[in-house]
């Protein structure tokens, strides 16, 4: 490789640690202030000056204007950095596609989905909150639409997963155990089980995965599994 390359290749792995850095100090700001304001408070003024970067990076890391920053939000927070990493790369999914036994790998996801769920909640109550105050904020209302479509999505991961290991019950399609994944992973069951009836986290993460293995898991005697 010749120098000259090797200066490019320098330059732009400095060029994308310096946009991950801002993106980061955007979103935490913006989260910040979402939370303690409110969404319909919160101005893009605001987030640049508490973020310290000018209005016009803001707009370029976010283009689409606030909804877009909302969505930034969203995502980093539940990632829970702003590397440029997929889901399926990150430690906690390879722990689970690696984990053998269909129960564990199950009780493995619901560890996964509480943590996700203790940082996501207050962003998406947040938004909900904000859609519902104002009808007419279609980006807004875009925006939770496409998270929903997203987490529906990414329910087929791991039904996909349980049916390649022929793990699921018998006569469940992989397409029907993705969306009850979906349901049984709704922000709004955490927000209920630990806000209004006032489980803890362990207790929640234990009825998650007693639920999802005993709509999801087959038997060896070919019935549905009972959860642990």
């Amino acid at each position: 490789m010749t120098e000259q390359k090797k200066r490019r290749r320098y330059s732009s792995a400095l060029r994308q640690e310096h946009a991950q850095a801002t993106r980061q100090k955007i979103a935490t700001a913006a989260h910040e202030l979402m939370i303690g304001k409110g969404y319909a408070a919160t101005t893009m003024a605001d987030v640049a000056r508490e973020a310290g970067v000018a209005v016009q990076t803001l707009y370029t890391s976010c283009p689409g204007g606030k909804p877009a920053l909302a969505k930034l939000v969203y995502d980093i927070t539940l990632a829970g950095d702003a590397r440029p990493v997929p889901q399926s790369d990150r430690p906690e999914v390879r722990a689970i596609i690696d984990e053998p036994d269909p129960v564990r790998k199950l009780a493995l996801y619901a560890a996964m989905a509480t943590g996700i769920l203790r940082r996501i909640t207050s962003v998406h109550r947040v938004l909900r909150d904000a859609a519902a105050a104002s009808p007419g904020d279609h980006g807004l209302r875009d925006v939770l639409d496409g998270i929903e479509r997203e987490r529906l999505t990414g329910s087929h991961g791991p039904a996909a997963h349980l049916h390649e290991l022929g793990a699921l019950r018998p006569g469940l399609s992989p397409a029907r155990a993705a969306e009850q994944i979906y349901v049984l992973t709704a922000t709004e069951n955490f927000e209920k089980l630990t806000e209004v009836c006032g489980w803890s986290e362990a207790e929640y993460e234990e009825w998650l995965a007693s639920m999802l293995a005993s709509a999801l898991l087959a038997r060896p005697d070919g019935e549905a599994a009972r959860g642990r």
